[in-house]
C-alpha cells in the first residue's frame, strides 16, 4: 500500500496502527448505516408502489418487509450510541409518517395508535428472551460461552449470572455483559 502511494505521489498519511476500539466503533457505525440503508431502500419501494396509505396497508408491509432488517440479530449489534439509535429509529418514524391517519401526530402518539413500540424498547425486550433461550438450552450453543454462574452464595436465588469486569466499551456493551443486570433483577419464577 505504501509503495502504491509513493508511485502515485500521494500526500495522504497512512495510519500506522489502529486500536481495537476505533475499529469496533467503525464496524458498529457501518452496521447501523448498512441496516438503515437496506431498510430505507425497501421502505422507498413501498412508498413508490402503494398509493393507498392506510394503517391496514402500510403496517403489514412495514412489519413484514422493513422491520425484520432492523431487528435481525439485534442482540449482537445492539447500538448503544444515541446517534445510532436515532438513525435506526428514523426508519420507523418515516413509516409512521406515511400512514395518512397519524401523519400529523407526535411520534409516540402515532406508535400507540398503530400498535407499535420503539425499536430500542423492542431490543430491550428481546434481550431477556434470547438469554432465557440460551440458558434453558433452546439453542445448540454452550451457555458457558456467554454466561458464567455467580457462585456468591446469595439468599435470593441460585441462578444469578456473574457480570465480568471489563475496561473497554467493546465488552461492556456486548450481549453477554449487557444483559446480566436485567436478568439478575428478575424473580426466580420468571427465570
Amino acid at each position: 500500500m505504501l509503495a502504491l502511494c509513493r508511485r502515485r505521489r500521494c500526500t495522504a498519511k497512512l495510519p500506522i496502527q489502529q486500536n481495537a476500539r476505533s475499529t469496533t466503533v467503525g464496524m458498529m457505525e457501518n452496521q447501523c448505516k448498512e441496516v438503515v440503508s437496506k431498510a430505507n431502500g425497501i421502505f422507498g419501494m413501498i412508498k413508490r408502489n402503494f398509493t393507498y396509505r392506510t394503517k391496514e396497508t402500510i403496517l403489514p408491509l412495514y412489519k413484514s418487509l422493513v422491520r425484520p432488517h432492523l431487528d435481525y440479530c439485534s442482540q449482537i449489534w445492539n447500538p448503544h450510541y444515541v446517534k445510532d439509535i436515532k438513525l435506526i429509529e428514523g426508519v420507523q418514524r418515516r413509516a409512521t409518517k406515511l400512514v395518512v391517519s397519524v401523519k400529523n401526530l407526535h411520534y409516540d402518539e402515532s406508535l400507540n395508535i398503530l400498535g407499535l413500540m420503539r425499536l430500542d424498547k423492542r431490543r430491550d425486550r428481546s434481550d431477556p428472551i434470547e438469554t432465557f433461550k440460551i440458558l434453558n438450552g433452546n439453542y445448540r450453543v454452550d451457555k458457558d460461552l456467554f454466561f458464567a454462574a455467580d457462585d456468591g452464595g446469595r439468599r435470593e436465588h441460585s441462578k444469578k449470572l456473574f457480570k465480568r469486569r471489563c475496561r473497554p466499551d467493546i465488552r461492556k456493551f456486548a450481549f453477554s455483559n449487557r444483559i446480566v443486570d436485567n436478568c439478575n433483577s428478575l424473580s426466580v419464577a420468571l427465570r
